[in-house]
């Protein structure tokens, strides 16, 4: 009989997702990671798509290399009463190919009062989808 292959939970696909997101913001590849896991960077590449789930001792190694938590891979942080964007959500963001263009755009621009007005423009471009 042939053996059918497992699909990846969908909590191994999000602790994945935010440990690449983590890793890239860090600037780290793949191989560094793997490195210092002692491990290959196939093995990393598995536990970023979810492919393969990452055990708790390792899961706290990941952490401690990527200086955070094991409750942020999961996803766990503290609710904002105040309704503002989660530190979560900025580094989900910051960690797509378009978030990071647009850092490293913005961190070019050297007039303050320029990095000043395109924070304006997105902020009212935001406030108008809204409606």
């Amino acid at each position: 009989m042939p053996k059918i292959p497992a699909i990846p939970s969908h909590i191994d696909v999000a602790v994945g997702s935010r440990l690449r997101t983590r890793r890239k913001l860090l600037g780290m590849s793949q191989t560094s990671l793997a490195d210092k896991l002692d491990i290959t960077f196939q093995q990393v590449q598995k536990y970023e798509k979810g492919t393969n789930r990452i055990g708790s001792s390792r899961l706290q190694q990941i952490a401690n290399i990527l200086g955070t938590t094991p409750a942020w891979l999961f996803g766990e942080e503290e609710e904002n009463r105040h309704g503002a964007v989660g530190p979560s959500a900025i580094e989900d963001m910051i960690g797509t190919a378009e978030g990071i263009a647009l850092n490293q755009a913005f961190i070019r621009i050297k007039d303050a009062g320029v990095r000043r007005s395109l924070i304006a423009l997105v902020k009212t471009l935001a406030s108008n989808h809204d409606e």
